[in-house]
């Protein structure tokens, strides 16, 4: 499965704004509002803070990935956004996320959706690959190192 089908050039954010973890989760989903994939962003925002509300999806290594099952989504969508100064997610680590992977999908995807979660986690426990996406110029760079897991 290669993760690039879920997500385009679009819905990658190399700059984002946000200083708050709320703030974080409503750009990423004002991205993805763009995607055909959403019907309906208010509610995709509702559930992914929902979810977040749960336990923080911020796993450390300056990385997070806050996701929803919802209604909102006809098919699974991932948006990825980047901040340089680093964001408070209430981390398992308390530091800072710089990368993060807004992750939707219709609410029965549930085999598709750990999948696509267990893929991307994968990644991330590389400190290579980490470093890759912080030092991405362009969305083709995230979309290929995306695409980078067996």
């Amino acid at each position: 499965m290669k993760l690039s089908k879920f997500c385009d050039e679009n819905l990658i954010t190399f700059n984002l704004n946000a200083s708050s973890k709320d703030d974080v989760i409503k750009e990423l989903v004002d991205t993805v509002a763009s995607s055909n994939m959403v019907n309906n962003a208010e509610q995709l925002f509702t559930d992914v803070i929902e979810r977040e509300n749960l336990v923080t999806t911020g796993v450390g290594y300056g990385v997070a990935f806050p996701h929803a099952k919802t209604k909102a989504v006809k098919g699974i969508v991932i948006a990825f956004g980047r901040s340089t100064e680093g964001v408070d997610f209430d981390a398992m680590d308390h530091k800072p996320v710089k990368l993060f992977f807004l992750i939707a999908a219709p609410e029965d995807a549930i085999g598709a959706h750990l999948n696509v979660m267990a893929r991307l986690s994968f990644l991330m426990k590389s400190e290579e690959n980490r470093q890759k996406l912080l030092e991405a110029t362009s969305p083709g760079d995230v979309l290929a190192l995306m695409d980078n897991v067996e």
